[in-house]
């Protein structure tokens, strides 16, 4: 009988899929692991999850560690595996532009994602764009439901979501992709997968490791509209054109990449853009947020 793996997403999106292919494409089974998948309730973490024992293994973000650290504790969890090496979110527009440059923002409403990390990761691409934050009006239209909500409602000259949601506004000739924060930023260690230290001693935690490994791979060779077709029943309300169109970019993006290591460059970039945001009052170490790889 397979042991059950109980694993949680704080957001659930294709730009997550290194993690959801592991579950979709039998990854975890050939292992001899029963995969079961929550995403984590309003008001609760799914570091919450993993202190409890309700999750094993969670996809977060680095950023999380550096809470805890700026009170001078230790971080309950550590960060074990990278899920994207880079920022997965869209800038999209109310009509194409296609000489779209990121100084077309200034004086603009644009419709921000203001969860701790997207925002700090959008205000560094400005950063790194030439344009001055401030120079926009940002609106915080809440959650991302009523961000696209806002959107359609003309609220907004553009607004920042994370895909497949910006292709299916263009999809429904809604929005126009204009831009790429990811491209903007380049390579940073945005989301990953977190566990207790405790767990990645277990025989789990090394068999969860060898499923993920292969399912990174596969996700990477695979044609986009292939891998599409596996995740298909976790986007039920994502057209599968839009579905295969977002996860072809983030092949090409370079947020899968081979390695499932977090790298010390990518942990570096990620610490300057908490810095720039005025979120992180000092460069912390490395070794306190990540881990090694089980197994």
């Amino acid at each position: 009988m397979a042991d059950v793996i109980n694993i949680e997403f704080t957001r659930f999106s294709a730009f997550y899929s290194p993690l959801i292919a592991t579950i979709a494409g039998g990854f975890l089974e050939d292992e001899g692991l029963s995969p079961r998948h929550a995403v984590s309730a309003p008001g609760r973490t799914a570091i919450d999850s993993l202190i409890d024992g309700t999750a094993h293994v969670v996809q977060s973000a680095l950023s999380q560690g550096f809470g805890p650290l700026e009170r001078g504790q230790t971080p309950p969890a550590v960060h074990f595996a990278q899920i994207n090496e880079r920022d997965g979110f869209f800038l999209t527009a109310c009509a194409p532009d296609p000489d779209f440059t990121w100084a077309k923002l200034a004086g603009k409403r644009v419709i921000i994602d203001h969860g701790a990390q997207p925002l700090a990761m959008f205000r560094y691409a400005c950063h790194k764009q030439g344009l001055d934050f401030g120079s926009i009006t940002a609106v915080d239209a809440g959650g991302t439901a009523e961000m696209i909500a806002a959107f359609r409602a003309g609220d907004g000259d553009y607004v920042h979501l994370q895909g497949p949601a910006p292709q299916q506004l263009e999809h429904d000739n809604a929005g126009h992709v204009v831009a790429s924060v990811g491209e903007a930023i380049g390579p940073v260690a945005f989301s990953s997968l977190a566990a207790t230290r405790e767990w990645l001693q277990t025989d789990m935690a090394a068999a969860f490791m060898r499923a993920y490994r292969k399912a990174r791979a596969w996700l990477i060779e695979t044609p986009a509209a292939e891998v599409a077709r596996a995740e298909a029943d976790f986007f039920p309300d994502i057209d599968r054109q839009v579905l295969t169109a977002n996860l072809a970019f983030y092949q090409t993006l370079g947020c899968w990449s081979p390695h499932v290591e977090i790298t010390p460059e990518a942990y570096e970039v990620t610490v300057d853009v908490f810095m720039h945001a005025g979120l992180i009052t000092q460069r912390h170490p490395y070794e306190a947020i990540v881990a090694t790889p089980p197994g």
